[in-house]
């Protein structure tokens, strides 16, 4: 089956100093790009904040971090409810897609402490070990997009703009864009044009 990719980033509870322990942080943005597993041009996106409830207050830290507010999880919906509307949202089977394997792995701790079933089940692909097989090292999202002649475009530590970057290293990554030399100084802020059908929430 040619499954699209659904290119996921996600945002989560967090403090200075570790204030909420690891196993206590919850997603507070799921940001997602389904993307044409043959043409890999993006064909959709997906955002909606989540309101956490082990820690339910946002902390001054993770604002400055990500730009979440207290306000944008307050009305949010919860992890099972939001699940639910990125399921119905999807057009049919995927495989979920992210950079490294914390997004999978945060998935699957939450959808077992809710009880929700996630709609890829186990299947994974990870976008930065792929990309570090071809360059020869893992690196962060800003990283890779300079190692290809790219430059961030959004704010970092947004799920929907992290995830759209990503996107744009997804070609590299499987080998099928050519990467400048390193001694090419040319840069593109804004990658291939998309198509986009958005729903927000």
């Amino acid at each position: 089956m040619n499954k699209p990719y659904l290119v996921v980033d996600l945002e989560a509870t967090c403090d200075q100093h570790h204030g909420i322990p690891r196993q206590e942080t919850e997603i507070i943005e799921i940001g997602a790009v389904l993307v044409d597993r043959e043409t890999l041009e993006p064909q959709g996106e997906f955002q909606t904040f989540v309101r956490p409830v082990i820690h339910p207050q946002i902390t001054e830290f993770c604002t400055e971090l990500t730009s979440i507010t207290q306000d944008n999880v307050d009305g949010a919906p919860r992890f099972a409810q939001a699940m639910a509307e990125l399921s119905q949202w999807l057009p049919r089977p995927v495989t979920m897609a992210s950079w490294g394997a914390y997004d999978h792995n945060q998935f699957r701790t939450e959808a077992r402490r809710r009880r929700v079933t996630l709609p890829w089940g186990n299947d994974h692909f990870n976008i930065k070990e792929a990309f570090a097989k071809r360059f020869g090292r893992r690196m962060g999202v800003s990283g890779a997009l300079r190692r290809v002649g790219l430059t961030f475009d959004g704010r970092a530590h947004r799920g929907i703009d992290d995830a759209r970057n990503i996107v744009r290293l997804l070609p590299h990554a499987l080998g099928v864009a050519q990467a400048p030399s390193r001694g090419d100084a040319h840069t593109d802020t804004r990658g291939r044009s998309r198509r986009r059908r958005e729903r927000r929430y």
